[in-house]
C-alpha cells in the first residue's frame, strides 16, 4: 500500500462503515473524514416520519460534505492518507430515493451551483449484506434513529446501493459480503479483509470469504 492513499468505505445504514472507517484509520494511522450523521438534526425525524423531513435531512448532509471537501482541497490532500465513512457521489443515490420530483429538482440545482469536484477515491470498498443482518445490526447498535428505521426502507436502500455500484467505474471498487463476517470485532475477519485492502490497486473485485471457505 502507498504511503499515502485515500479510502471511502460504503454501503446501507447498519452495515458498520463507520466502525471498520475507524479500525482501518487506526491501523494505517490515517486522518478519519466521518460523515456528520448525528449531527443532522433532522436525520431522527426522517426516519420516523418519512418524507416530511427528506429535503432537510438530504440538504444538511450536502452542505457538511462540500464543506469537507473544501476542507481536504484546502490542505494537503495527497500528504496523509484518509479513510472516510461514505462516498460524495452516492448523495444522490439517497436524493433519488428520498426525495420527490419538485424537491429533487431544488436538490439537482443547488448542488449544481454549489460546482462540487470531490476528489475520487484510490478504493472504494462497499460493504453489502442482506436486510435481515442489517435489521439484527441495528438493533444490536439501538442508536437513537435506529429502532425507525424499517424493513421497507432498507429493502429499497440496498436495492439502490446494488444499482449504484453495479454502474460504478470511477475507481477501484472492492466489493464485500458483510452479511456473516465481522471485521471489526472478528480479529481474523478483519486480518483477511486488510489484507485485500492492501493488495487492491485497481479494477473490480469481491471479497466472499464465507463462500471461499466453503469451495
Amino acid at each position: 500500500m502507498s504511503e499515502s492513499r485515500y479510502i471511502a468505505i460504503e454501503g446501507p445504514i447498519g452495515v458498520g462503515k463507520t466502525a471498520l472507517a475507524r479500525r482501518l484509520a487506526a491501523s494505517l494511522s490515517a486522518e478519519l473524514v466521518l460523515e456528520e450523521v448525528e449531527e443532522n438534526p433532522f436525520l431522527e425525524r426522517f426516519y420516523r416520519d418519512g418524507k416530511s423531513a427528506a429535503l432537510p435531512a438530504q440538504m444538511f448532509f450536502l452542505f457538511a460534505r462540500v464543506r469537507q471537501i473544501e476542507a481536504l482541497r484546502q490542505s494537503d490532500l495527497f500528504a496523509t492518507t484518509r479513510i472516510s465513512d461514505y462516498l460524495f457521489t452516492r448523495d444522490r443515490l439517497f436524493a433519488e430515493l428520498n426525495l420527490d420530483t419538485e424537491e429533487l429538482k431544488l436538490y439537482e440545482q443547488i448542488a449544481e451551483n454549489l460546482n462540487v469536484e470531490p476528489p475520487v477515491p484510490d478504493l472504494v470498498i462497499y460493504l453489502q449484506a442482506s436486510v435481515d443482518s442489517l435489521l439484527h445490526r441495528l438493533a444490536r447498535r439501538n442508536a437513537r434513529y435506529d429502532r425507525f428505521v424499517d424493513r421497507a426502507y432498507l429493502e429499497q436502500l440496498t436495492d439502490a446501493y446494488a444499482r449504484f455500484f453495479h454502474d460504478y467505474d470511477d475507481g477501484p471498487l472492492l466489493i464485500v459480503n458483510a452479511s456473516q463476517i465481522d471485521p471489526v470485532n472478528n480479529a481474523t475477519d478483519y486480518d483477511q479483509l486488510f489484507r485485500q485492502i492492501e493488495n487492491t490497486t485497481g479494477g473490480r473485485h469481491f471479497f466472499n470469504p464465507v463462500a471461499a471457505a466453503l469451495a
